[in-house]
C-alpha cells in the first residue's frame, strides 16, 4: 500500500481511536492524581505525583465491593434471562408463524421504543404489591422488561438469515420443534446471542440505579 494512501486511511482512524480512548485515559489520570493536583496542575493530561489514596479510600471506607457485586449479579442475571426469553420469543415469531405473529413482532418493536421512564411508576407499584421492594433479585425481572424487547428485535433479524432448509432436513429425520430450536438453530445462533448479550450488558452498564437500590445503601439511608 502506498504511503500516501496509508496516511489517508490510518490517519483518520488513529485520530478517531484517540478520541474514543480519551475518556478512559482521563479516568485513569484522575484515579492516580492527588487532590491538589486534581484542582491545580500545569498539565491536566499528565501525572506528576501519582498516588493510590483514592483507590485505598474507595476500598476501605466505602462498601464498594458490595456495590460492585450487586451490580454484577443484577447485570449478568438480567442479561441471561433476557437473552433466554428473547431467543424463544424470536424463534416462535420467525419459525412457528402462529396467527398474529406479525402483530406480536410489531408490538415488540413498539415496546422497544417506549421510554423506560414511563414504566417506573407501574413497575414500582407491582414490586411493592409483591413485597419485593427490598429484594436485590427483584431488579432482575425489572431490567429484563427493558432488555427483552431489544434482544427479541435483534434476534428476529438474525434468525431470519438462517436457512429454513436446515429445519426441513431435521423434520425429515423426525426432529421436533423443540429439538430443532436447541440442537439445530441454537448452535448457529450463538453469534447473535453473544451480540444480544453484549448489547444488554452495555445497556446495564449505563444504568446507575442498580447501585442506588442495593440493600446496603437502602439500609444506610
Amino acid at each position: 500500500m502506498p504511503r500516501s494512501k496509508a496516511v489517508r486511511i490510518y490517519g483518520p482512524l488513529a485520530l478517531y481511536g484517540i478520541f474514543l480512548l480519551l475518556p478512559f485515559y482521563w479516568m485513569l489520570l484522575t484515579t492516580f492524581k492527588s487532590r491538589q493536583e486534581l484542582l491545580n496542575t500545569p498539565n491536566p493530561f499528565w501525572i506528576f505525583h501519582p498516588t493510590l489514596s483514592h483507590v485505598t479510600d474507595l476500598l476501605t471506607t466505602t462498601p464498594y465491593l458490595g456495590w460492585f457485586a450487586n451490580t454484577l449479579f443484577v447485570s449478568v442475571a438480567s442479561t441471561v434471562l433476557s437473552v433466554f426469553v428473547s431467543y424463544i420469543t424470536a424463534y416462535a415469531i420467525i419459525r412457528l408463524r402462529f396467527p398474529g405473529s406479525e402483530v406480536v413482532s410489531t408490538a415488540i418493536f413498539m415496546a422497544y421504543i417506549v421510554p423506560p421512564a414511563i414504566l417506573f411508576i407501574p413497575l414500582a407499584t407491582i414490586i411493592i404489591q409483591l413485597h419485593w421492594f427490598d429484594k436485590l433479585w427483584a431488579l432482575v425481572p425489572i431490567y429484563a422488561t427493558f432488555l427483552v424487547p431489544f434482544c427479541t428485535w435483534l434476534l428476529i433479524g438474525f434468525l431470519k438469515n438462517i436457512p429454513r432448509e436446515l429445519e426441513e432436513a431435521a423434520r425429515v429425520d423426525g426432529a421436533s420443534n423443540l429439538a430443532i430450536m436447541w440442537r439445530i438453530i441454537f448452535p448457529i445462533a450463538v453469534p447473535g446471542l453473544i451480540s444480544a448479550a453484549i448489547f444488554s450488558l452495555a445497556i446495564m452498564a449505563t444504568e446507575k440505579s442498580t447501585l442506588l437500590t442495593s440493600p446496603a445503601i437502602l439500609r444506610e439511608h
